[in-house]
């Protein structure tokens, strides 16, 4: 089983950046979007043997979650229920009979750190929805998570201390969401590999590699031995993050 995750950065300007063409070549059994930035009836997206499902921002050009699956999930939900989280389309879940998918949008702690208080709100309420979930079946969470978790995540861990996405308080949160239960794949399998999934647009940064590592896909601790691989696509282009993978046996 193949899963894609992919920060589109707007799926419509990604569309014009050979989107189809990735699609088709990865032939993944589910592909996870994050931050669409569209809302629905804007972009006829389908492709055969795949039905898809959306979560839509309220706020038009911002946010917004897809998955594109070739399997019938039993049930989907949006949002964590939480009111106060639910408004910006960060997250879609798909009952698979064996599983859960989980994607997300994790949101950014913005310049300033202005919304770092609300993000240690969601990172609380989102460990809870997915621990819910984990006591059912176990999970598969995939997204921009917006946090690097150690150094080696990022090209400049000392100049960014404290910035947005390398707080300590997004860290700490991360680790408790590992401890809680869950492996995260890529350095479960590459404990040393410096690899990042995130490039400023700004000075070069994907020329140069200067990028940080906060696309992931988690797994339930139970799922971690039928993990096959897990990578960065790094070659892959079209969005200012390139696409992560996962590879269940």
């Amino acid at each position: 089983m193949k899963l894609i995750s992919w920060n589109v950065n707007g799926i419509r300007a990604c569309c014009g950046k050979g989107f189809a063409d990735i699609f088709a070549q990865q032939d993944a059994d589910f592909f996870c979007l994050q931050e669409t930035k569209m809302q629905e009836g804007q972009l006829d997206l389908q492709f055969d043997g795949y039905q898809s499902f959306w979560n839509y921002a309220e706020k038009k050009g911002y946010s917004g979650t897809a998955v594109f699956t070739r399997h019938q999930p039993l049930s989907v939900s949006y949002g964590i229920g939480v009111d106060e989280h639910d408004h910006e389309g960060r997250v879609v879940t798909l009952e698979m009979p064996d599983f859960y998918l989980v994607t997300v949008y994790t949101p950014n702690s913005q310049d300033g750190l202005k919304r770092l208080d609300y993000r240690m709100t969601w990172e609380d309420d989102f460990r809870h929805f997915l621990l819910q979930l984990d006591a059912k079946k176990p999970v598969i969470v995939c997204g921009d998570m917006n946090v690097a978790h150690q150094e080696i995540d990022l090209k400049n861990p000392k100049t960014n201390h404290n910035n947005a996405g390398f707080t300590d308080e997004e860290r700490d949160k991360f680790s408790v969401l590992l401890d809680s239960g869950f492996t995260d794949s890529f350095r479960f399998l590459h404990p040393d590999e410096v690899k990042y999934s995130w490039w400023s647009y700004r000075m070069r940064a994907r020329e140069k590699n200067i990028g940080w590592r906060i696309d992931y896909f988690l797994t339930s601790d139970r799922l971690k031995s039928q993990i096959s691989s897990a990578d960065i696509l790094t070659d892959i282009y079209g969005s200012d993050h390139c696409p992560v993978v996962l590879e269940m046996r």
